[in-house]
């Protein structure tokens, strides 16, 4: 009598290990992860790549370059001020409030990420021309029309956009730098003169373009100096 043959096992698993599933917004959180960790300078698509357990040329689908990678981790983290409570994107109780929760946002946000934030101040603008640069054109718009809707007129919004800019990455730059933050400005392995910025959808933008690229840096140099100087006479015996 025949003996029936047992039934077999379960098929090997041939696939080996699941790769990681790649997406864009999952490559720039990892790379501000990576630079607070290691810091900007030694980030490279290989590196990242290593991180996220993919080889380097998987992520060029989704970030086609370095600069473009260091470029969507700016954005990145200034996105993030859009999901903060206490910051307003719309002035809700005076222009005063809507500068105050802006400032502190900015603070907060710069000692979440103090590797990452010299890059907001010193990555190149979307468009060169405003002074000083701010690489999100969607805040600069989201500022002045603050702005000009609590009765500001174009030229003085444009310089209190200035002043406000000026003071906050000065004075947070320092802050981070202290922290032991690489403030000085990372290097572009290819450089390239910076596309034209879309200006779609920021009407303000193009309105005050000719006002945001006036290099007006040694009269507000020496206003600030003045408006510095009286505060420490105030202080004075």
């Amino acid at each position: 009598m025949l003996e029936s043959n047992p039934s077999p096992g379960p098929e090997p698993d041939r696939a080996g290990p699941e790769k990681p599933r790649l997406e864009r917004q999952r490559i720039l959180q990892a790379g501000v992860d990576f630079i607070e960790q290691h810091g900007a300078r030694q980030l490279t698509m290989r590196r990242l790549g290593s991180a996220l357990g993919v080889e380097a040329m998987s992520l060029y689908r989704y970030v086609p370059s370095r600069e473009s990678l260091l470029d969507g981790i700016v954005e990145t983290v200034i996105d993030e001020l859009y999901g903060d409570p206490e910051v307003y994107v719309e002035p809700r109780h005076g222009w005063q409030d809507y500068l105050l929760r802006l400032a502190h946002g900015l603070r907060r946000l710069a000692l979440k990420h103090p590797q990452v934030f010299p890059l907001v101040a010193t990555r190149p603008t979307e468009a060169p021309w405003v002074r000083p640069p701010l690489r999100s054109l969607r805040w600069v718009e989201s500022f002045l029309a603050a702005l000009t809707s609590s009765g500001f007129s174009d030229r003085a919004a444009v310089a209190t956009y200035r002043a406000f800019s000026s003071f906050l990455l000065g004075h947070l730059l320092l802050e981070v730098a202290a922290l032991g933050a690489d403030v000085g400005p990372v290097e572009e392995a290819d450089p390239h003169p910076p596309a034209s910025a879309d200006l779609d959808g920021y009407p303000l933008l193009q309105q005050l373009q000719d006002l945001l690229s006036e290099d007006r840096s040694a009269q507000e140099f020496e206003e600030s100096l003045e408006n510095l100087m009286d505060r420490l006479e105030a202080l004075a015996p």
